[in-house]
C-alpha cells in the first residue's frame, strides 16, 4: 500500500538530495490534509468532546505556534518549532493554579519547582525541542518584561522539550528569538493545528511522523458540566507498542519505519525506532481545583499513554503539566481583601475529570499521529506518517 505523500528515490549527488529533501519537508507540512482528525476516520472513542475537540474548549485558553523550516546547507536542514499555550492569554499575567508531574524524567521541563512550591503557573507553557530550551525561557522572560514591565511572574517560565535531532539539524540552534516570540504573539482562541507545526515539526511517533495534538472532553450537568482540553507534543514509542482503540496498530504495520538518508554524512545520529523519544503534555481545565489536585490530574496522564501501548522506556522523558483557569480570588491582587478564596471539587467528585483527562489525551496523541505528514529532514532523513487507509483497514480488521 502506498502511503501518503510518497518520497521518491534520492539520486546520486547528496547535493540534489538535499534541495529535494528541504521541498519535500515543506510540502509535508502544507495544510492540504489538515482537516483530518482521528475522528474523520472512524476511530472510536469514549467520552464527549468539545466543540472544537481542542485544549482551546478550555474558555480563556489560546495556543500560537512557530514552525522553523529552513535549509542550512550542505545537506542540513531544520526542522523544528515552537509552541505556547496561554491558560488566559496573553493579554493576562494573573497565576493559574497548576501541577506538574514527571513519569519518567529524561527531559526538561522549567519553572516546576517554582509550580510545585507555589501551586501556581505563571505566565505560558513553551514546547520546543531540547537543544532550544535556553533560548526560549529567555525569550519568555524579556517578551513578559517587555509586556509587564516589572513582573517577577515571568522570571521562570515553564519550558518544556523533547527531541527532534533524527529530522532537525539539532545543533544547529536554529530556534531563534523570533521564532520564540512568534508563537507567543501568534497565540489565539479557536482550533488548534496539528501535526508538523510549532513544537512538533520534527518529532517521531511510534516510528511514525508525530508532533502536535489536541482534543478535549466535556462533562455532563450532572458532573459540573467542566471541560478538560489536553495538548501534547508527541515524539516517543517504538512501532510494535502502538495501540490505537485497542488495537496492535504498529505490529499489524511494521514496515513504513524510519529511513537514513544518502551519503556518508547520514551515518548519524541512529534512526528513533531505535531509541524512545519524549513526550510532553499539558491538561487544562475550567474546574475549580487545588494544586494537590491539579496534580492527580496530572497524574493521570500516563494513563493515557498505557492504552496506546507505551511502556515510558529509560530513555524517554514523560513530563506533564495541568492547571486549572478557574483562579482563587482576591488575596495580594486585590486592594480590598488581603485574603485569598479558593474552590475546588471536592476529592469525591474528581473521578469524571481524571477519566476526561485520560480520554483526552489518549485522543490528542492520536491526532498528532493522524494529522502529521510524511517527512524529509536533516541529512535527508525520512518519516513517514501514519497511512489513513491501511489503519482503518486494520481497525475494521479487529471491528473496531
Amino acid at each position: 500500500m502506498t502511503p501518503r505523500n510518497p518520497v521518491p528515490p534520492f539520486p546520486a549527488p547528496f547535493r540534489v538530495a538535499a534541495l529535494l529533501a528541504t521541498a519535500l519537508a515543506l510540502a509535508a507540512t502544507a495544510p492540504a490534509d489538515a482537516a483530518t482528525r482521528a475522528r474523520d476516520l472512524g476511530i472510536p472513542f469514549d467520552g464527549t468532546p468539545g466543540p472544537l475537540n481542542a485544549v482551546t474548549d478550555v474558555a480563556g485558553v489560546t495556543v500560537g505556534h512557530a514552525t522553523v523550516i529552513r535549509d542550512l546547507g550542505r545537506g542540513r536542514a531544520a526542522r523544528t518549532g515552537v509552541t505556547a499555550l496561554f491558560p488566559a492569554g496573553s493579554g493576562s499575567d494573573l497565576p493559574a493554579p497548576a501541577a506538574a508531574f514527571a513519569l519518567n524524567g529524561n527531559g526538561e521541563m522549567t519553572g516546576t519547582l517554582w509550580v510545585a512550591e507555589s501551586g501556581l503557573l505563571e505566565g505560558p507553557v513553551v514546547l520546543t525541542n531540547t537543544h532550544s530550551v535556553g533560548v526560549a525561557r529567555d525569550t519568555v522572560i524579556a517578551w513578559g518584561q517587555e509586556r509587564f514591565p516589572g513582573t517577577a511572574r515571568y522570571s521562570l517560565p515553564v519550558v518544556a522539550e523533547t527531541w527532534d535531532g533524527f529530522l532537525n539539524a539539532i545543533n544547529a540552534f536554529a530556534v531563534r528569538p523570533a521564532d520564540v516570540r512568534a508563537a507567543l504573539d501568534g497565540a489565539r482562541a479557536g482550533p488548534v493545528a496539528e501535526g508538523n507545526v510549532g513544537g512538533g515539526t520534527g518529532m517521531v511517533c511510534y516510528g511514525f511522523k508525530g508532533g502536535i495534538g489536541t482534543a478535549s472532553r466535556r462533562l455532563g450537568p450532572d458532573a459540573g458540566g467542566y471541560t478538560v482540553g489536553a495538548l501534547v507534543q508527541a515524539n516517543y514509542g517504538r512501532r510494535p507498542q502502538l495501540v490505537i482503540a485497542g488495537v496492535p496498530v504498529g505490529r499489524e504495520i511494521p514496515d513504513l519505519l524510519p529511513e537514513r538518508g544518502p551519503g556518508p554524512e547520514a551515518q548519524a545520529p541512529k534512526p528513533p525506532h531505535g531509541r524512545t523519544g519524549s513526550i510532553v503534555a499539558v491538561v487544562a481545565t475550567d474546574a475549580p481545583l487545588l494544586p494537590h489536585q491539579l496534580a492527580r490530574l496530572a497524574r493521570r496522564v500516563p494513563l493515557a499513554l498505557g492504552r496506546l501501548g507505551s511502556v515510558s522506556t529509560d530513555s524517554s522523558g514523560d513530563l506533564f503539566l495541568a492547571f486549572s483557569t478557574a483562579r482563587p480570588e482576591g488575596g495580594s491582587d486585590s486592594a480590598e481583601d488581603a485574603l485569598e478564596r479558593w474552590r475546588a471539587v471536592p476529592n469525591g467528585d474528581l473521578d469524571p475529570l481524571f477519566t476526561a483527562t485520560v480520554q483526552a489525551v489518549e485522543e490528542a496523541v492520536v491526532n498528532a499521529l493522524v494529522a502529521a505528514e510524511t517527512m524529509t529532514g536533516d541529512r535527508g532523513h525520512t518519516v513517514h506518517a501514519l497511512p489513513h487507509d491501511r489503519l482503518r483497514e486494520v481497525l475494521k480488521r479487529y471491528g473496531r
